[in-house]
């Protein structure tokens, strides 16, 4: 059933999207009656078993991949299309080789037209807010990977969009790389009280994370359950509550 009014409060709001694949063997459905809401500055993860679609979904959402049918909203207004109004991070860094770090982050203003004083002071402050001071004249081949992705979510924040979509943002980095990032995701979100919306294949990273998470099933891709996680952050695996949404979540992904 379709949701109503897409102009309600949600930030964002995915409305019925079904996606189906021409097979070898026939169609394969990919995406079935997918719908949910994201509330402004909520943060809400997207977990679920592989080959249950979270990408194609990420893809939809992101205007990067039409739905075969349904529509997706932000800000009540329809995507149809990759929109500034939206930062999306992949899991891989796609920096720009032969800008600095600076260069790389200014670059969606460069194309907007924002004037250049105002420019580098975006810049200067994302840089500053993503923790790479001293780093803004280094080239991509100086940085570490933990450090490349801080150069891409500071690139998504700064046209200061809407949303900021991510996708398996962390995957491509160590635990450890990978546990500092996810503390500082989360002082960047509080700090911007941005909408965010994060796939992953991980459970944990989700739990420590969301407000809410959404726990697809496959075969047809669709969302199986949510589930609040009511705990205060900051929030460590070794806590018995922790424990227990991360249990019921993984319980929901095998089933």
């Amino acid at each position: 059933m379709a949701l109503n009014d897409p102009s309600l409060d949600a930030r964002v709001r995915v409305d019925s999207i079904s996606k189906q694949y021409t097979g070898q063997d026939g169609p394969v459905q990919a995406l079935q009656d997918v719908s949910f809401e994201v509330e402004d500055g909520e943060f809400v993860c997207i977990v679920g078993p592989s080959g249950c679609g979270k990408t194609t979904l990420f893809r939809i959402i992101a205007g990067l991949e039409s739905a075969t049918s349904g529509e997706v909203y932000l800000t009540g207004e329809r995507v149809e299309e990759p929109t500034p109004n939206m930062g999306v991070v992949f899991q891989e860094y796609h920096l720009f080789p032969w800008r600095t770090v600076s260069g790389n982050v200014a670059f969606g203003l460069e194309k907007q037209g924002t004037p250049e004083a105002e420019r580098r002071e975006r810049v200067d402050h994302l840089i500053d807010l993503v923790g790479l001071e001293g780093f803004s004249a280094s080239y991509p081949k100086e940085l570490s990977g933990g450090m490349k992705q801080r150069v891409a979510i500071a690139r998504a924040l700064a046209a200061d969009p809407e949303l900021l979509l991510m996708d398996e943002p962390f995957g491509a980095v160590d635990a450890q790389t990978r546990e500092m990032l996810q503390g500082e995701l989360l002082d960047i979100w509080q700090e911007t009280e941005k909408t965010v919306l994060f796939v992953t294949h991980d459970v944990e990273e989700a739990v420590k994370l969301a407000d809410r998470v959404l726990v697809m099933a496959k075969e047809p891709g669709r969302i199986l359950e949510t589930v609040e996680v009511d705990l205060p952050r900051p929030r460590a695996r070794s806590d018995a509550e922790f424990g227990e949404y991360y249990e019921r979540v993984l319980d929901l992904i095998r089933s």
